[in-house]
């Protein structure tokens, strides 16, 4: 068969096979096309699912009626001249190619009035043939009808899904966007029904959050926002106890571009894995912002993903942020964000929010709570001598921190008169030797002990090898290591990250490594696999955290066997030690294994039980 040029027809239903793979990205790619033209308010028609109908009517900046023919026409756009502005883009859509590929299957009606006009017009193309444009009644803005979607094109249309699964699709890229754009206005029908309305103006965030995630991430979200290398990082992250079953609340928005991102991705699972239970996912809303010319955003054709230039950078900024967030989720502390917005904040710009403050527990006066202050006594973790024997075996670094000292306790009473109630309360009894009951201001305390007393000697562990730094082990005998061509480059290249992991290695041909060193701690563990698993990770992501992981897991497993077990009867001083061991330690609120340590339960609750004051 001969070379010769498509018709553009086939040109856009080829391209309409990347761009429009079903309802909801038409309704991405309109609505997408409706904000950047300064649209306020979107309001969004379907019918059956958006298969029957689309129509995306918006009050935005409008179209010119000699510029309707040229709208869908491919590769035109208003939103980039030169390859600087695409290298700088910061539009949604920049491509050009959203309304041919969309207009060349289905039969489109495309209708618009700047504010300067009398009148508005319209143009309908079928199928890909362009009609005339025509005059039309029309208020300012613009209105795109998409009917019968894939018509012309039975093989795509069979591949649809029921009405349902369409519609959740538009409905889940709606929610997403209610979050990243609280400025604008989303009205939805379907089937000529009310089905959702996105109010805009000075929201508050608890309300947003609450519409589109529900109240529970609400009331469990942790506000973010930090700045630094050109970099800031804002939104929402779930306390560890509130977890997902899948993904589907992760939620990451690059210059307030909606993408997916498996570097981004890969850092959020990091920061989380030392608090969340095994097989859950976390739940998040975060805001990257950093200068367009530093992230790449010709790379998908429906705009998904992004290459950013300093992906270890990124990554690594990331991790960080959110680790060091998680790690004030101590037990005791409240959790959601603030209950109005700063005065005068413009919504899309949502600012930091302070933990909501514990409410006030009132009776009327009947039952005023007058706390005990017992002086707690210290409650052994035997950390000491766990530190002490690595320190015996490996000795300590020349120059090295000293190892960190035990977390410091409480070891006398509150003055009296004071007050001031610590949040997991004092403790009052002690439940089956196995939970610890306390009364604190809102009511009842119930923590796990076991759990609690691990998550303590586990930081302590953390700590105090921090403190030593990571000790090398010499091999008497190097290992030679066969690996592939990639990972070789990659260990010649991150040779002094390596060593600083604790490996020395060099390559010893095109596809082998010798082995001189691996880290002192897990010298009894599998050293080859973990290296493997690390040029792994310096190969995909530029950063690594296997050492580290492998570490904290044997001090986990330290920390669990020198945590106190089940049965052990323990006197009202040590109890309370440990409740003020809770407070004052990082991601307290979870054990090492990512299971809760304390529950709590308000006096407002416990009367319910009871049927008191009905």
């Amino acid at each position: 068969m001969p070379i010769r040029q498509l018709p553009d027809t086939l040109i856009n239903q080829i391209a309409a096979g990347e761009v429009v793979e079903r309802p909801a990205s038409v309704v991405k790619e309109l609505v997408e096309n409706a904000l950047d033209a300064g649209a306020t308010r979107v309001d969004i028609d379907l019918e059956e699912g958006g298969i029957r109908l689309i129509r995306i009517r918006d009050d935005g900046g409008g179209i010119p009626p000699g510029e309707l023919p040229l709208a869908v026409s491919r590769h035109a756009t208003s939103k980039i001249a030169s390859l600087d502005d695409l290298e700088a883009v910061a539009t949604l859509g920049f491509r050009g190619e959203a309304l041919p590929s969309i207009a060349s299957v289905s039969r489109f009606m495309l209708a618009s009035r700047t504010r300067d006009a009398e009148h508005g017009a319209a143009l309908h193309v079928d199928g890909g043939q362009i009609g005339e444009v025509v005059p039309k009644a029309h208020a300012p803005g613009t209105t795109v009808e998409v009917r019968d979607l894939f018509y012309n094109v039975p093989a795509r249309r069979k591949f649809l899904r029921a009405e349902r699964t369409e519609l959740g699709h538009i409905e889940e890229w709606l929610r997403s966007l209610a979050l990243a754009r609280p400025d604008v206005e989303l009205r939805v029908s379907h089937n000529g029904k009310p089905s959702r309305r996105y109010r805009a103006g000075d929201l508050d965030a608890a309300a947003r959050l609450g519409e589109t995630l529900g109240d529970d991430f609400a009331r469990s979200a942790l506000r973010i926002d930090h700045s630094g290398a050109g970099l800031r990082l804002h939104g929402w992250i779930a306390q560890p106890h509130y977890s997902r079953a899948s993904a589907d609340q992760q939620y990451l928005y690059v210059n307030g571009r909606a993408v997916r991102d498996r570097n981004v991705a890969h850092a959020v699972k990091l920061a989380y894995q030392d608090v969340l239970y095994h097989g859950r996912q976390p739940a998040y809303v975060l805001f990257l912002e950093l200068d367009p010319t530093r992230v790449d955003v010709n790379v998908h054709p429906a705009k998904h993903e992004v290459r950013f230039r300093d992906a270890r950078l990124i990554h690594d900024f990331v991790f960080r942020t959110l680790q060091e967030a998680l790690a004030q989720t101590r037990a005791g502390m409240e959790a959601g964000v603030a209950a109005a917005m700063p005065a005068g904040q413009p919504a899309a710009a949502w600012g930091g929010a302070a933990p909501a403050a514990a409410p006030a527990v009132s009776d009327g006066g009947a039952r005023p709570f007058v706390p005990w202050t017992p002086a707690p006594q210290p409650l052994g973790l035997r950390v000491d001598e766990a530190v002490g024997a690595y320190a015996a075996l490996y000795g300590q670094a020349d120059g090295a921190t000293p190892a960190a000292p035990p977390l410091p306790r409480q070891d006398q009473a509150l003055p009296e008169g004071s007050g001031e109630i610590p949040p997991l309360g004092y403790a009052i009894a002690q439940l089956h030797g196995i939970y610890i009951l306390a009364e604190n201001a809102d009511g009842l305390v119930v923590v796990d002990m076991h759990a609690a007393h691990e998550r303590i000697g586990y930081e302590r562990l953390k700590a105090a090898h921090d403190g030593m730094g990571l000790r090398a082990q010499p091999l008497l005998v190097p290992l030679s290591l066969a690996v592939g061509e990639r990972d070789a480059d990659v260990a010649e290249c991150e040779a002094q990250t390596l060593a600083e992991l604790g490996f020395e290695v060099t390559r010893s041909g095109p596809q082998t490594l010798a082995v001189r060193s691996v880290p002192a701690l897990l010298a009894h563990a599998d050293p080859e696999a973990l290296l493997r698993d690390v040029l792994a990770d310096l190969r995909e992501h530029g950063a690594t955290r296997r050492v580290a992981a492998a570490r904290d897991e044997l001090l986990s497993t330290m920390a669990c066997h020198g945590a106190v077990r089940a049965n052990r009867r323990l006197t009202i001083p040590e109890m309370n030690a440990l409740l003020r061991d809770m407070e004052a330690t990082e991601r307290s609120g979870q054990c090492n294994h990512g299971r809760p340590t304390w529950a709590r339960f308000t006096l407002g609750e416990i009367d319910r039980w009871f049927l008191r004051g009905r």
